[in-house]
C-alpha cells in the first residue's frame, strides 16, 4: 500500500496562498467587467453593431464562468483549510496519547529521582470549589511546558518550564478577595513566562492580579493578571499584577490591567511593566488603569513601563489611565531606557465627565536615545495635564515631545 504524508502547516500556508490567488483573480475581474460586457462599436453601422454584440456575449459568459471558477475556488480552500486543521488535531491527539517504550524508559529514573520527568509537560493544578488552587506541575527538565494553576480562593501557580517550554498561567481567584496564582516561569534556556492569573471579587478590596512568570534566558516575561471587580461602593478594584520579568536577553510583560469599580468608589491601579532583561530587551508595557462608574467614581492609575536592559533595550510604555465618571486615573510614567535605547512614552490620562487625569511622565534616556514623550492629558472638564517628557542620553539624544 502506498503512505500519505500531511504536514498540517504546509495545507494551511497553501490554503492563504490559494486563497489571495483568488481575491487576485476576483479584483482583476471586476476591474475588467466593464470592458468585456459593454463592448462599444466601432461603427453606427449594422455590422460593427453585431460584432460588439458577439464580443458582448462572450464577455457575459466569460464573466459566468469565472463565477463558478471562484465558488469552486473557495469551496477548495475551505476544504483545504478543514483538511489541515483536522489533520493538526490529529497529530496534537496522537502526540498527546503517545506512551512509547522508550521515552517512558527515558523519562522512569528523572520521574523516581525527582518526581518530574525528562521530556513531558507538567500537569494541570486540581480546581478547588473551598481553599487555594493546586500549583501546576512542572514541565520536563529538558523539554514541557508548565502546567496550569487551578482556580480557587486564591488561584494556584502555574508550573515552571524545563529548558525549553512556556511556563504555566497562574490560577483564577473564584472566592471573593482572593489573589490570582502567579505565571509558571519560562524554559530557563528559552520560554515566555506564564500569565498570572486573574483576582477575585471584592471583599476589603479587590483580588489582586497573579504576576507574570519570570521568562527564559532568551524569553519574555509574562503578563500580569487583570485585577478583581469591585461592586460595592467605597471598596477600590483590585490591583493589576505585575509583568514578568526578563532574565538576561528578553523583554518585560506587560502588567495586568486594573479592576474596574461600578459602585461609585475608586477602581484599581494597572500593574507595573516587567524589566527587561539584565543585558538586553525592552521593558513592558504598563497596565491599564481600571474604569470606575457610578457617583463620584474614581479611575484607576495606569501602570508605570518597565525598564529597559542595562546595555540595549528601551523602556516600557506607561498605562493609559481609566476612565472615572468624577475623576479619571492618570497615566503611568514610562521607563527608563538602557544604556543604549529609548526611554518609554508616559501613558495618556484617562477621560472623565468631570476632571481628566494626567498624562504619565516619559521616562529619560542614559547615554545614547531618545527620552520618552510625556503623556497626553485626558479630556475632561477640565482636561488632565501633559505629562513631563524624558530627557535624551548624555552623549546623543533629544528631549521628548509634550
Amino acid at each position: 500500500m502506498s503512505f500519505v504524508i500531511a504536514v498540517p502547516e504546509l495545507m494551511a500556508a497553501a490554503a492563504t496562498d490559494l486563497a489571495g490567488i483568488n481575491s487576485a483573480l476576483g479584483a482583476a475581474n471586476a476591474a475588467a467587467v466593464g470592458n468585456i460586457e459593454a463592448v462599444v462599436a466601432a461603427g453606427a453601422d449594422e455590422v460593427s453593431a453585431a460584432v460588439a454584440a458577439v464580443f458582448g456575449a462572450y464577455g457575459q459568459s466569460y464573466q459566468a464562468a469565472c463565477a463558478q471558477a471562484a465558488m469552486f475556488h473557495d469551496q477548495m480552500v475551505k476544504t483545504l483549510t478543514a483538511g489541515a486543521a483536522s489533520y493538526a488535531g490529529a497529530e496534537a491527539a496522537s502526540a498527546a496519547s503517545i506512551t512509547s517504550p522508550l521515552l517512558n524508559a527515558i523519562n522512569a529514573p528523572f520521574l523516581l529521582a525527582t518526581g518530574r520527568p525528562l521530556i513531558g509537560n507538567g500537569a494541570d493544578g486540581a480546581n478547588a470549589s473551598a481553599g487555594p488552587g493546586a500549583n501546576g506541575g512542572a514541565g520536563g527538565w529538558l523539554y514541557g511546558n508548565g502546567g496550569a494553576g487551578g482556580s480557587g480562593s486564591s488561584g494556584g501557580a502555574g508550573g515552571a518550564a524545563g529548558l525549553f517550554g512556556n511556563g504555566g498561567t497562574g490560577g483564577a481567584a473564584i472566592i471573593i478577595g482572593g489573589v490570582g496564582g502567579a505565571g509558571g516561569a519560562g524554559g530557563l534556556l528559552f520560554g515566555i513566562g506564564g500569565a498570572g492569573g486573574p483576582g477575585g471579587l471584592n471583599s476589603p478590596i479587590g483580588g489582586t492580579g497573579g504576576a507574570g512568570g519570570i521568562g527564559g534566558l532568551f524569553g519574555t516575561g509574562g503578563p500580569g493578571g487583570a485585577g478583581g471587580l469591585s461592586i460595592l461602593a467605597g471598596v477600590p478594584g483590585g490591583t493589576g499584577g505585575a509583568g514578568g520579568a526578563g532574565l538576561l536577553f528578553g523583554n518585560g510583560g506587560a502588567g495586568g490591567t486594573g479592576g474596574s469599580n461600578t459602585a461609585g468608589g475608586l477602581a484599581g491601579a494597572g500593574g507595573a511593566g516587567g524589566s527587561a532583561g539584565t543585558f538586553f530587551g525592552s521593558g513592558g508595557v504598563g497596565g491599564t488603569g481600571g474604569s470606575a462608574t457610578g457617583v463620584g467614581a474614581i479611575g484607576g492609575a495606569g501602570g508605570v513601563g518597565g525598564a529597559g536592559g542595562m546595555f540595549f533595550g528601551h523602556g516600557g510604555a506607561g498605562g493609559t489611565g481609566g476612565f472615572g465618571v468624577a475623576t479619571a486615573g492618570d497615566g503611568g510614567d514610562g521607563g527608563r531606557a538602557g544604556a543604549f535605547g529609548d526611554g518609554g512614552s508616559g501613558g495618556a490620562g484617562g477621560q472623565s465627565f468631570g476632571t481628566g487625569g494626567d498624562g504619565g511622565d516619559g521616562g529619560e534616556a542614559v547615554l545614547i536615545g531618545n527620552g520618552g514623550n510625556g503623556g497626553k492629558g485626558g479630556d475632561g472638564v477640565p482636561d488632565g495635564a501633559g505629562g513631563t517628557p524624558g530627557a535624551g542620553g548624555l552623549l546623543f539624544g533629544l528631549d521628548g515631545l509634550t
